[in-house]
């Protein structure tokens, strides 16, 4: 290696800007080149009954990592196995009813030619994602994924740079059409990233996270001032709910509430619940996303939110700290 010469800023933005340049119109011209290969792709991974087996070497073999992951979380099962692996033991895990995706530029990976005898006798149907049409591993494949590109992005044009890029966005096309094919949506998605925001925002409900039972804080209408306050302060949720006879929430009290009555100078001590209470309270179904409470709460800018049955019977309540506590917001 020579000996590192001095940092120029300016030759450092001038090489960024050719590598977007260079990778983008390998972008452009990738996608006017997509045909029945793609396609046909597509369909045999949609009529896949096994797993979606993606295959690559060295920088290849990252892509693929990456590929098999993506088509795994949108709706597609899949899986990476490195090709010199298989030829020791992993190929085990291939299955007559499964789809191989192989990834190489060139097309003719010494580790992957190795196996292709194997997996023809295996009897998988073999996508090849190549730059080279005419490549050893495009003659043995069903169908093949033209990832070919006219130079890298590397000054050398040696360093597997837009040729890498053409692969990662090719595969980025085959999870997003076969997403399409499949009607995958935001809540199937949101199953397969359950620890994720989306995940908590699509799959936690209100009744997940509402305070029910004896750690609810309510009283009826004709309760006294006192009482009510002695259940805000002993449930800790600063509030209280204000249910009829049937159970329906007819009002809320907020310590906000209580804080304005105070300031007022009001004489709480002939005061009962209803005089005070906030009625036709802020509600939404305990089978409500705890997303669309948070939403409610934000809308009307209050810190809390009761739950109701189908009946409009009080069943639980939540808080801004009960959201905050499920990561929900």
């Amino acid at each position: 290696m020579n000996a590192e010469r001095s940092f120029d800023p300016q030759r450092a933005l001038q090489l960024a800007a050719q590598t977007f340049d260079i990778e983008a119109r390998a972008l452009q011209a990738l996608a006017a080149r997509q045909g029945q290969g793609f396609t046909r792709s597509v369909q045999a991974m949609l009529q896949c009954r096994g797993r979606v087996i993606v295959m690559g070497m060295g920088k290849s073999g990252h892509v693929g990592r990456k590929i098999a992951a993506t088509l795994a979380s949108t709706g597609t099962p899949a899986f990476f196995v490195h090709p010199a692996e298989a030829s020791h033991g992993d190929l085990g895990m291939v299955t007559p009813g499964d789809v191989v995706l192989a990834i190489s530029n060139s097309g003719e990976s010494e580790e992957l030619a190795a196996i292709l005898p194997a997996l023809r006798r295996i009897g998988v149907t073999l996508l090849a994602m190549s730059g080279n049409a005419g490549s050893t591993l495009a003659r043995h494949a069903d169908h093949v994924l033209d990832s070919s590109v006219d130079q890298e992005a590397c000054p050398m044009n040696l360093a597997p740079t837009a040729s890498t890029t053409a692969q990662m966005a090719l595969g980025d096309a085959l999870a997003v059409a076969l997403l399409d094919a499949r009607g995958f949506r935001e809540d199937d998605f949101a199953r397969s990233h359950p620890g994720g925001s989306l995940g908590r925002k699509l799959l936690m409900h209100v009744r997940d996270l509402m305070r029910s039972g004896s750690a609810l804080p309510r009283v009826g209408p004709r309760a006294s001032f006192l009482e009510m306050l002695g259940e805000m302060t002993g449930k800790g949720l600063g509030f209280a709910a204000i249910v009829d006879d049937d159970g329906r929430a007819v009002g809320i009290f907020t310590d906000g509430d209580l804080r304005r009555l105070i300031e007022r100078g009001a004489d709480l001590r002939g005061l009962h619940a209803e005089d005070v209470m906030h009625r036709q309270p802020r509600s939404l179904s305990a089978d409500a996303l705890a997303v669309d409470a948070a939403e409610v709460m934000e809308q009307h800018r209050v810190t809390s939110v009761l739950a109701v049955d189908g009946q409009g019977r009080l069943v639980g309540a939540l808080n801004t700290n009960d959201l905050m506590r499920a990561k929900v917001i």
